[in-house]
């Protein structure tokens, strides 16, 4: 049998070789991007990440590490800087502590609500906030993924209508500066903690209450070792959805402007499914036989206000930008 190839199949082979030695190397085998967060899988930021994983999967294989399996709460940022991370949830807070101007943005009663927060970055004020993080942390930020609004939940039944009613009241903050000024500009007395150590500490009474957006009270069980909400709507609270920047940069201007949309898409998605289970949340938390009320909202804030505006983080806000939010509509 004859197995030499005559010549029009071995032009024809060569030119389908030729051609595949062409295609870029993602077009073969699309490159793994690997997504860190602190949240749990039962958080709707997860189900977020799935609708983005689907929309880029032609481009990108994107690899979710949740309850911080991956890079524990607070260093996803410095592991996408040093290019151990392709993509995370990093919080405006770890952001603050390299770049000083942004703890403006980790201020309490600073937006009134999500659709404020989302005016806020994309205006002219919000992309200048992006750029230092861009041009400083060299991290690309897509966007800010809200995931419901700060309220206090408390183990103790003591009835909480203005600040100094929190006064030597233990409430669990995130480690870091910027959440332990938080808690005092509240009235509390803060107390770093790691989110998953939250429930035990609530448990065991290390500490006296803690503050997250009800989605997230429902999503760790808090609601099972406390006795009531106090509606502070202190912060309204959000991380950033980040991207390695050189990611980013390897990426043509039109896979740039897809992934950006994709992003887009799948923070909208999330946001509006995070205030629809807030209003849920309130009542179902009452059924359950919870004290679920608003305090002077109006004492929190000037309260709040006072504090912030005392401490030295103020003096590094970029002149002039807290009025100008303050004025959004």
């Amino acid at each position: 049998m004859n197995l030499r190839p005559n010549r029009r199949v071995a032009l024809q082979a060569g030119a389908a070789l030729a051609g595949a030695s062409l295609l870029p190397a993602w077009a073969q085998t699309p490159p793994t991007l690997r997504f860190a967060a602190v949240f749990s899988d039962k958080d709707i930021r997860a189900d977020m990440m799935k609708m983005l994983a689907k929309d880029i999967e032609a481009d990108f294989k994107v690899e979710v590490f949740l309850n911080s399996t991956l890079f524990r709460q607070g260093t996803e940022l410095v592991a996408l800087q040093r290019d151990n991370l392709e993509m995370g949830n990093v919080g405006p807070q770890d952001i603050s502590k390299q770049i000083p101007a942004w703890s403006l943005l980790t201020s309490a009663y600073l937006f009134r609500d999500a659709n404020h927060l989302t005016s806020f970055f994309a205006s002219d004020m919000g992309a200048q906030m992006k750029k230092m993080v861009e041009d400083q942390l060299k991290v690309k930020v897509l966007g800010p993924t809200f995931f419901g609004t700060r309220q206090v939940g408390l183990k103790t039944k003591k009835k909480i209508n203005v600040p100094a009613d929190l006064a030597g009241v233990k409430l669990r903050m995130p480690p870091g500066d910027s959440w332990q000024l938080l808690g005092k500009s509240i009235g509390a007395n803060p107390t770093p903690m790691a989110y998953a150590e939250t429930y035990t500490g609530l448990q065991t009474g290390a500490i006296d209450g803690q503050d997250n957006p009800l989605p997230n009270v429902q999503n760790m069980k808090f609601n099972e070792v406390m006795s009531q909400i106090v509606l502070t709507s202190h912060l309204v609270g959000y991380d950033l959805l980040t991207l390695n920047m050189k990611v980013w940069q390897g990426m043509s201007p039109a896979k740039q402007k897809a992934f950006q949309a994709a992003a887009d898409k799948a923070i909208a998605w999330s946001t509006a499914e995070h205030l629809k289970r807030e209003k849920e949340l309130a009542d179902s938390f009452k059924s359950q036989g919870l004290d679920v009320y608003t305090p002077n909202i109006a004492a929190f804030r000037e309260h709040a206000q006072k504090v912030y505006l005392a401490s030295d983080e103020a003096k590094q806000w970029p002149v002039g930008m807290l009025d100008k939010i303050n004025a959004m509509k």
